[in-house]
């Protein structure tokens, strides 16, 4: 989707570091949780050797099987948090980039039909947000760089399509993004929406899986 004129967002972009702030509330969690999975699997293996103190009991065996569980849980969580901490966003008069390390890609603003912020209820007195992109025809669903944020959901208007990009915003996030995209592209602006709780979702990655389980590099 990048213009052969513009193979990169202008010096002057705003920039909002996603990955970075995910990554620093994620990974000491994570890291917390292994830890925890670490004491469970030292403790097993002081069972299975038979250098426990003390008697093994079935609550004990269950304890430590929670640990490891919650070990497990870590290293699931540390990988996707370590590895989109690089991860940007770049607002420019072009469109919205989303940078991934080295690889980017954007959703230029001419192939825009409207833009539209919505948020839901996040917690007990939290809010989330998320940037709604809404193309004039029609999105590569499964584009190496962007697929993550297509969703297919009913639109905002009857007149905008299902198929659209939600780039998902934290609360300090959410105004400096709003800011860009109304100060590049005012007539594309569709304002705020309030959705149910949860209304974030997640993207097809069985979908994306099974359609690109064939495709050639």
């Amino acid at each position: 989707m990048s213009s052969p004129h513009t193979p990169s967002p202008a010096p002057n972009a705003t920039v909002i570091r996603i990955g970075r702030r995910s990554a620093m509330t994620g990974l000491p969690c994570s890291l917390v949780l292994m830890a925890i999975g670490a004491v469970g699997i030292f403790g097993a293996v002081l069972v299975a050797t038979g250098q426990q103190k003390g008697e093994s009991t079935v609550s004990g065996f269950v304890g430590l099987a929670f640990m490891v569980a919650l070990g497990v849980l870590g290293v699931i969580l540390f990988v996707p948090f370590w590895a989109n901490r690089r991860n940007r966003l770049l607002i420019d008069h072009t469109g919205l980039w989303l940078e991934k390390g080295e690889l980017r890609n954007v959703i230029p603003w001419n192939s825009l039909s409207g833009v539209a912020l919505y948020w839901s209820d996040f917690g007990r007195n939290g809010k989330i947000y998320s940037l709604e992109l809404y193309p004039t025809g029609p999105i590569d669903r499964d584009d190496p760089i962007l697929w993550g944020l297509v969703r297919d959901e009913e639109p905002l208007h009857p007149g905008l399509p299902r198929l659209r990009h939600r780039v998902t915003l934290t609360a300090p996030n959410k105004q400096p993004v709003v800011d860009a995209v109304r100060s590049h592209v005012p007539q594309l602006w569709l304002g705020e929406s309030q959705r149910p709780t949860g209304h974030i979702s997640r993207p097809d990655v069985r979908g994306h899986r099974q359609r690109t389980r064939n495709r050639t590099p």
